[in-house]
């Protein structure tokens, strides 16, 4: 009897098995664009709700489209923009290649005084500006194989936005719908975790606002800032740019290093004055951060930053330039449990 009675019950478990795996290789293509979905709905999900409170229960439907185009004009306008330049930069720099027209602006003579890599930087950059084609011959392979690295780093780019486009109107779905979904994840952490189950909901759902207003949101916004100013400035490529800002700013490398470049640009192509200003202007973007961040987390992100680099750099590397993102993300949320229950005090 015990033994058709465990007989049995190893079957139960193996169908059991069988169909978690199958169902996982059926929404395996769709995992990282709910997640993403997830991410977004429970880090917009507090303007939802004010919004949504000003009409009746009926009408609700009306409150989640409205939504939906005031957060589509807010987040698509600066991305577009930023697309647009970067496609703009990278076209104009391929055109440049073809045609062996690309020249490069020679330095400024006060760039030889700076201290410590003045007078080397100088004489570098003056080497490449006079004789830029045959430079390029010289490194075609280097800059066919960095080149083809930025492409690729690009088009994956580009690619994620279409599958935030897609995550986005999952969100607002998922955000319409946040009471039934509540209550569902609230019983099955009770199921897998028992009585601690909402803490863990709110420290998740906490981490994950923290670090999309306190990483992503700032990251934007110092992206944004550095290219409106290179726009104004009329640093070549400033889409490219751009880009190196966003990524340095997700993976919490220091912003003004990728900042260095258009600050040397401007001094060459601009008055001393202009060029000043412009410096000072990138500096002060470079240390955005440092303002947004208390601003939007209030006390603070919990996390510490070589989690956030890790995050980045490992979602980077599995998911592509959307994993910078859902990587940092991630791996924050999973901290944050790590942490609950290691100082939980039950066993």
């Amino acid at each position: 009897m015990n033994e058709n009675l465990s007989t049995t019950r190893l079957i139960q478990l193996l169908l059991i098995l069988l169909l978690l795996v199958w169902c996982f290789l059926i929404i395996q293509p769709f995992i990282l664009l709910l997640v993403w979905a997830i991410i977004l709905g429970v880090a917009l999900y507090p303007l939802y709700q004010r919004l949504a409170s000003r009409f009746e229960a009926k009408r609700r439907i009306w409150a989640t489209i409205l939504f939906t185009l005031i957060a589509a004009l807010l987040l698509f306008i600066p991305i577009y923009y930023l697309v647009d330049s970067i496609v703009a930069s990278s076209s104009w720099i391929v055109e440049e290649l073809q045609q062996e027209t690309l020249e490069i602006p020679g330095p400024d003579p006060s760039v030889a005084e700076w201290p410590l890599i003045g007078e080397r930087l100088y004489e570098e950059w003056k080497g490449i500006s006079d004789n830029t084609q045959q430079y390029i011959l010289d490194h075609k392979e280097v800059i066919l194989k960095e080149g083809g690295a930025l492409l690729s780093g690009l088009g994956s780019f580009f690619g994620s936005l279409i599958l935030f486009l897609f995550s986005f109107l999952i969100a607002v779905v998922f955000m319409h719908n946040a009471d039934k979904g509540q209550a569902t994840a609230s019983l099955f952490f009770k199921k897998v975790v028992g009585k601690e189950s909402e803490d863990i909901l709110t420290i998740s759902r906490d981490t994950i606002r923290s670090v999309v207003k306190g990483i992503l949101l700032v990251a934007l916004i110092q992206t944004i800032l550095a290219l409106v100013g290179m726009k104004v400035a009329g640093i070549p490529a400033a889409g490219l740019f751009a880009f190196l800002v966003l990524v340095f700013a997700i993976v919490q490398i220091p912003v003004f290093l990728a900042l260095l470049p258009p600050v040397v640009i401007g001094f060459s192509i601009l008055d001393t004055t202009p060029a000043v200003i412009f410096a000072i202007y990138m500096f002060a973007v470079s240390l955005a951060d440092n303002i947004l961040k208390p601003v939007f987390l209030g006390k603070g992100l919990q996390t510490p930053l070589i989690i956030i680099l890790v995050g980045s750099i490992g979602g980077l590397l599995l998911h592509g330039i959307i994993g910078l993102f859902v990587g940092a993300v991630v791996l924050a949320v999973a901290h944050r449990l790590y942490s609950f229950w290691v100082h939980s005090t039950s066993e």
